[in-house]
This record gives structure tokens, sequence and C-alpha cells, in this order.
């Protein structure tokens, strides 16, 4: 089972003068197909989807899926798209509607807020798995949603045909080790430092919202670590580092985006209540 390893980015969405900056974003799809990364998420967090109106959100979405079918390889770039919410009943019809379009898969987030049961989360994911028609991906980000995916919750999740992977960013050594050893999901990092230790363990890939800067080198760290070459990994993971620390000194996607304009592919633009990086860090990450 191979479908979601690797380097996968979860795209800012761009925007110039207020509004989304289609060209842009174009630009940077083909940007990262060219580097040999192994898909995109489309609408995760750090596409700033909360502030985009459902017209936005679907204009982004057919975008890239219309862009990553031109990248020249010889199978479209893999996108996954992020769903969230806290009412069961609404997040099915959006998969509903999403289960037609050519898409890798859904992530999909623990209800954010009202902090359901363990109980309440299996009922929640067992539903949206049943639903879609593509893979499911879980994404355990407990400092966002307010409630964590227990171990046991994950492994009971992971007996639906369906749930394939989860975006670990639960924090646990202990829950990525166990994960990784039952084997059933593929686990992909979500906290970007984590990225080498979740490999060397045998996990599958990252998430990686840093991975829009260097992206090369992301996807040769992969590889390396991978491949076994372990002394050539580290010295790629610790080159990167800095610049991986620096991209969550501040609120993502904020630091990124101001990365991303100093090399002139988009303006340095977030929607409120997002603000940009303060010209402290913008110094910190042009020493860079």
């Amino acid at each position: 089972m191979s479908e979601f390893s690797g380097i996968w980015v979860p795209l800012i969405t761009p925007f110039a003068n207020g509004a989304v900056d289609y060209s842009a974003l174009r630009g940077l799809v083909r940007r990262y197909a060219d580097a040999g990364i192994a898909g995109l998420v489309a609408l995760g967090t750090t596409g700033e989807p909360a502030a985009l109106d459902a017209a936005e959100q679907d204009a982004v979405l057919a975008t890239i899926l219309d862009e990553a079918q031109r990248t020249g390889r010889t199978t479209p770039l893999p996108v996954m798209v992020g769903v969230s919410g806290n009412h069961t009943a609404s997040m099915r019809e959006r998969i509903e509607q999403l289960n037609p379009l050519p898409i890798a898969g859904v992530l999909i987030a623990a209800p954010y807020y009202i902090r359901p049961s363990q109980a309440g989360i299996v009922g929640h994911f067992s539903a949206l798995a049943d639903a879609s028609e593509k893979p499911v991906v879980l994404y355990d980000i407990p400092y966002r949603t307010g409630v964590r995916l227990e171990l046991d919750t994950l492994l009971t999740l992971a007996a639906h045909p369906r749930i394939r992977a989860v975006k670990d960013c639960s924090g646990s050594l202990d829950t990525t080790l166990a994960l990784i050893r039952d084997a059933r999901l593929q686990v992909l990092a979500g906290e970007d430092i984590a990225i080498f230790n979740t490999l060397c363990l045998g996990g599958s890939g990252a998430i990686a919202a840093s991975a829009h800067v260097r992206p090369e080198q992301f996807v040769a760290l992969y590889r390396a670590l991978s491949e076994g070459r372990l002394d050539e990994g580290r010295r790629i993971f610790h080159a990167l580092t800095p610049m991986i620390q620096l991209a969550f000194a501040e609120p993502n996607p904020a630091p990124v985006k101001a990365l991303l304009a100093a090399q002139g592919l988009i303006r340095d633009e977030l929607r409120m209540p997002m603000t940009r990086a303060s010209d402290a860090l913008i110094e910190r990450l042009n020493a860079l």
C-alpha cells in the first residue's frame, strides 16, 4: 500500500489585492510537480479554507485539479482534499459532492470545538468513510480541534476499508510507533520537525507545510531515508531544520507565505483574522 507515501505539500491559497490569485496558484502546482513531490493537499488548514467562501473553495479545488492534470507527469499529480467541520450530516453532503471528482482522498480532522467522546468520534469518522468513495486520511491534531484521537480509537477506525492513513500531529511517540507497528494505516508526519523521526521509524511520508520552500530537498530527504541512506538523510534534515523551525515561529501559513513572496512566487497576503508574518520574523527568514 503506497498511495499516501512520500512528501505531500498542503498548498497555500495565494491572494492578490484581497482576491484569490488563481494564476499564482497554478504556478505553485507546477512548481511542486516539477520538484517531484508525491501529492498536494487542497483546502487543508495551510490553505486558509475557513477564510474562503463555498464558491472560492470550489474554484480553488477546481484550479488545483485542472493544473495537476497538466503537469507533464506520466500520471496526474495526486490531490487530497481537506474536509473540516463539526456537523456530521453537513460533512457527509460535502464528501458526496467530492465523490465524482478525480481526487486521491479526503483529509478529515476530528470535530472541532464540541469535544465529542471517543465513541462519538468513531461514529463520526465511520459515517464519513461510509459516504466517501475515495480513501480517507484521518487528521489527528488535538491542539486545533480540542480533542485527540486516542490510540484505541485510531486502531478501531483502521478496520474501516476506506480509512487508509493518518496525518499524525498527536505529539505522542507512543501513538506514532503503535500505528506504524500495527501497519494498517499509513502514517504521515504532520509536524514538520518530526519528519525525520517518523520516516526512520517506518512512517510512509509527511504532509509538510514547510516543504513549500526547498521542496526538492524534502523529496531528497524522503528518498534518502526510504533507501536506507541514513547519513545523507540526516545531513539533509539538519540543513532544513532552521527553516522548518522558523516556518512555525508564527501562525501558519504566514511564515511560509513570506518565504514564497520573497521568492517572487506569490504576494504576501493573508485574510483576517490571519495576519502577515512580523517584520522581525521576515528579517530572520530572509537571512536564511
